[in-house]
């Protein structure tokens, strides 16, 4: 007989192990974007950050939005989930912060990964941003990111495509015309950098380019995909079963 044992008295239902703050935002969050949850083979719970648009976040890297993202990261908790990430690699801002006001683990930015990829490979780390005007050494500094690693930055903000589509907040966005534009600026880095090791999106919009991304460049692509469902596994081990 199997005895369950309630996780907490403000958690009103069960399932979902991976809690995501997403920014509030207006355009199309299409298979593989972060904010999607049919992107995930297993159920997600999100909570907007109110307030919380790429402008403030991105471009004017506004300190008061601390207490919305700490807010919102509570009430993922309050609900159950038992990891929280983000839905923009520009979180990275707050990840410390986050990460204090909560008891489950925090995984905000896709840059986490940057010394993980440079461990894996001894090589360049190359990052595709949404814009690589607002990528600041903060951003690396808050996701323990040591200056003595090697990276090389590319952005999206050449893309007339991916700022109308996604930065713009136009409610629409040209889908091949975001493909193109990333691999050709994934492209651009490979060639740049003949020390590239992998790529690494930071922005949540560009997963569902990953696989174009590795066939053009033949490199190791990783993203908020890659982290969320690795710490999801961990979440959720599994006995195994066969034989010797």
């Amino acid at each position: 007989m199997t005895t369950y044992r309630s996780r907490s008295k403000t958690q009103s239902w069960a399932g979902e192990t991976i809690g995501i703050l997403v920014l509030d935002c207006y355009y199309p969050f299409i298979p593989g974007n972060v904010a999607n949850a049919t992107t995930y083979g297993f159920p997600v719970r999100f909570a907007e950050v109110k307030g919380a648009t790429a402008d403030r976040l991105l471009y004017q890297a506004d300190p008061a939005l601390l207490d919305d993202f700490i807010e919102a990261a509570r009430q993922l908790e309050r609900e159950g989930v038992r990891a929280i990430t983000g839905a923009c690699g520009f979180m990275a801002l707050f990840q410390r912060e986050i990460q204090a006001a909560v008891n489950v683990p925090v995984f905000a930015s896709s840059l986490m990964q940057i010394p993980f990829i440079h461990a894996l490979t001894g090589k360049r780390v190359g990052v595709v941003t949404a814009d690589a005007t607002c990528l600041k050494p903060a951003h690396f500094e808050g996701t323990s990111v040591s200056g003595d690693i090697p990276v090389a930055i590319g952005g999206m903000e050449g893309v007339p495509a991916f700022v109308s589509g996604i930065l713009d907040n136009i409610g629409e966005l040209d889908d091949a015309a975001i493909r193109q534009g990333v691999v050709a600026v994934a492209r651009k880095l490979q060639s740049q950098h003949d020390d590239l090791g992998a790529i690494l999106l930071e922005c949540s919009d560009l997963p569902p380019y990953a696989a174009d991304i590795q066939a053009a460049t033949g490199l190791p692509v990783f993203d908020f995909i890659t982290m969320i469902n690795y710490v999801h596994q961990t979440l959720t081990r599994k006995p195994f079963h066969g034989y010797v």
